[in-house]
């Protein structure tokens, strides 16, 4: 895990993601937050501005990413939901969208590589409501908008 003032840390949050990313963490999360406002999704705003907050601590570079230039991620919305669990402010339902905002993409980018990660998360999805579902795929469209 990275400190706050580590180079990982700093530069993930300020500068660089990866190529999914045009921009750092914070850039990112207030676009999120502009495009869930904008569509006047206020329900979606305290997972917007949460939704990567472990970021920055999990970022780390594979042999590939020190080539390119660019960070990895791994696990960053478990991070976050486990960096959010315990505050009594936020939501159960706040903390249920972090730690799940990025099963959708999960499940699809696993089903080849990992077939049984892929199971794994297609579970936790069907295990979830419907709405809860539909919120995610909004989010999820909030969260892409993001990235550009």
């Amino acid at each position: 895990m990275n400190k706050v003032f580590s180079k990982p840390f700093l530069l993930t949050l300020f500068f660089k993601q990866n190529k999914y990313h045009r921009h750092g963490v914070l850039v990112h999360t207030l676009k999120v937050l502009y495009h869930t406002v904008k569509n006047k999704d206020y329900k979606l705003l305290p997972s917007a501005l949460l939704h990567d907050i472990g970021k920055p601590f999990v970022a780390y570079q594979d042999e590939e990413d020190v080539v390119t230039g660019e960070w990895s991620f791994t696990d960053h919305e478990e991070k976050s939901y486990q960096i959010i669990k315990n505050w009594n402010f936020i939501s159960g339902y706040t903390k249920k969208m972090v730690r799940y905002h990025y099963l959708i993409r999960d499940i699809k980018k696993h089903k080849i590589e990992d077939p049984k990660r892929s199971a794994e998360k297609k579970m936790i999805w069907d295990s979830l409501d419907e709405d809860m579902q539909e919120d995610l795929r909004r989010f999820i469209r909030y969260d892409d908008l993001g990235k550009v």
